[in-house]
Formats: structure tokens, C-alpha cells, sequence
């Protein structure tokens, strides 16, 4: 899968594809319904199929203080995509549009001329709920009516229910927060995971006996946080066990968030590898503790208890 950034990075092999537009924000089972059927639809058509999203969301832009936490960063899409490209659902691009005024101002009408004229779409997959154009203002339906006029089909997905509840982003985040991390994974249809390179810190884990890979999350809001039982992928370690924390580490006075994971029997270096951390169940919240030595306790305690959830 091809990544393009902006429509003025378009060739003229990426015009004419069956295209699904959305956030995606954690390509949960919905999001996939949409992505296989422009997958299918592409393949029926002989053409190319192409994931049309936004960088950063619209939310984060026009609300960047009240935008829901990120689910996923665009690398961890890219991830997920790729995957899901191995089972079948293939895409051959993904264009990312910078969500600026430019883009924000641009009215229903003029969006979906971005459809016919810069992407020359064929056809255009999108969920019941989607919204398009300056104040949300177009619909799905308004989209669909609009689209033989400018020389696509439309087609609207129905959303996909799980347990008499309608999947959603929100839905996702709402487990998360709540350590439903059952839940999480019925509507992701995977474990949910931070994916990111280690980078140095400051060495306080290892000098404490608990040596950790660190990672920065790469978002401003998370759906979650505090200590977790993990899986660690990437580096050869193949989904080994390990205790996870994530958040500002009060007990040292961190200002920024950091997820540190500790993986059990494990002595390697691991600075600048890529590693995903799947997050298995929640152990407790975040919490400052008096003294590092309380603190070294308390992980002892959260090592044992990451072991027996992990059984």
C-alpha cells in the first residue's frame, strides 16, 4: 500500500480507484466492513482501491482541547492496514489530506468535486454516519445523490452491530477507559496496541531492577492509562509477557507521557527497535508513591499480578 500525502502527490495510477473515506480512527470491525468492501468492489472492477483520510482529524483541528483521545497514530494505521491487506481486504493506497482552513472551509459541493476532479474516484464507499464538507454540513445520502452527477457511485455501509450495540470509535475508547479490554478487542477485531521505536530515558527502571523500553505514545490525548499486563511484538520477542505503564510518572515528577515496558526474562538491548505492546488487562491506575522504594514494592506487586493475568 502506497502512502500519499495531499492530493498534489497524486499520479495518474492513483486516479480512478474505488475510494472509502473516513477518519479510521482504530480501524475497529466498521471501519473494516467499509475497507473490504471497496477492497471487493475494487477487485470486481479492476481497478485500484484507496483509503481516503485526514491528518490531523477534524476534531483535533477545529477543537483540539475537546477532541476525543487518539486511538491510533497514522503509523499504527498504516499497521493495522497492512494486516488486514494479508487477510484478504487490500488496499492500494492510502491519501492523507492535511485538515487545515483550506480544507475546512470547503463546502459539501466543492468536496465532492475533490472526489471527481483530483481523485477521478470510480466509485465511493462510505459508512451511514459519514458527514462531509464546511460544518459537517453533507450527508452520506446527500453524497450519494450527488455522486452520478460527477461520475461515481455511491455506496452507503450499513453500521455493524455487536451485541445489540452499534461499533464505534467512542465505543472503543469507552472500553479502554473502563479496562473493558474484552470489549475492546470484540470491536477492534485485534488486541489493542501501541506501536513505536525505544527511546533512552533515563535509565530510573533499570537502576530499580525493572529495566524498561521506553516509548513515546505519539499522541496528545490517550484512551487509557496506568499499569497493564502486555504482550510485547517486534525485535524477535514474538508476543513475550511483560507489565506496562503509561502516563506522566508522578512518583518522579514526569511532565510527559511515556509508556514503559518491562518485559519478563528478557536482558537484550532494544534501543531504536520498533516494538508493538498489546494491552491485555488494566492492573491498577497511575499513582505517585512516597518514596522509590514504595515504588519498587508496588512493582513487584504489579510484575506478579501481570504474570498471573497473563497465564
Amino acid at each position: 500500500m502506497q502512502l500519499i500525502r495531499g492530493t498534489s502527490s497524486l499520479r495518474e495510477s492513483h486516479r480512478g480507484c474505488v475510494v472509502t473515506i473516513g477518519t479510521f480512527d482504530g480501524i475497529h470491525v466498521g471501519h473494516q466492513a467499509l475497507i473490504r468492501r471497496a477492497a471487493q468492489r475494487a477487485r470486481e472492477l479492476g481497478r485500484g482501491a484507496m483509503l481516503l483520510t485526514f491528518e490531523p482529524t477534524p476534531r483535533e483541528y477545529l477543537a483540539p482541547d475537546a477532541a476525543p483521545a487518539r486511538l491510533t497514530t497514522l503509523r499504527e494505521r498504516c499497521r493495522v492496514l497492512a494486516r488486514l491487506a494479508s487477510a484478504g481486504a487490500r488496499l492500494d493506497a492510502m491519501c492523507v489530506l492535511r485538515f487545515d482552513e483550506k480544507l475546512r472551509k470547503l463546502s459539501g459541493g466543492e468536496f465532492a468535486t475533490l472526489l471527481a476532479r483530483d481523485l477521478r474516484a470510480s466509485e465511493v464507499v462510505v459508512g451511514h454516519d459519514f458527514r462531509f464538507g464546511h460544518g459537517a454540513a453533507g450527508s452520506a445520502q446527500a453524497l450519494r445523490e450527488a455522486g452520478p452527477g460527477l461520475g461515481f457511485q455511491v455506496e452507503v455501509i450499513d453500521p455493524i452491530v455487536l451485541g445489540g450495540e452499534r461499533v464505534s470509535s467512542s465505543g472503543v475508547r469507552e472500553a479502554l477507559a473502563s479496562g473493558n479490554f474484552a470489549r475492546a478487542r470484540g470491536w477492534l477485531g485485534r488486541p489493542y496496541s501501541m506501536l513505536g521505536r525505544v527511546v533512552a530515558g533515563e535509565r530510573l527502571g533499570r537502576r530499580l531492577g525493572f529495566p524498561t523500553a521506553n516509548i513515546r505514545p505519539g499522541r496528545k490525548r490517550m484512551a487509557l492509562g496506568g499499569v497493564f499486563a502486555v504482550r510485547v511484538q517486534g525485535a524477535g520477542l514474538d508476543g513475550r509477557p511483560g507489565v506496562a505503564s503509561l502516563g506522566t510518572r508522578p512518583t518522579v515528577n514526569g511532565v510527559e507521557p511515556l509508556l514503559e515496558a518491562h518485559v519478563f526474562d528478557f536482558e537484550g538491548d532494544l534501543y531504536g527497535r520498533e516494538l508493538e505492546v498489546e494491552f491485555v488487562a488494566k492492573l491498577r491506575d497511575e499513582q505517585r508513591f512516597g518514596s522509590l522504594d514504595a515504588l519498587v514494592e508496588q512493582m513487584h506487586r504489579d510484575a506478579g499480578n501481570a504474570r498471573r493475568a497473563l497465564e
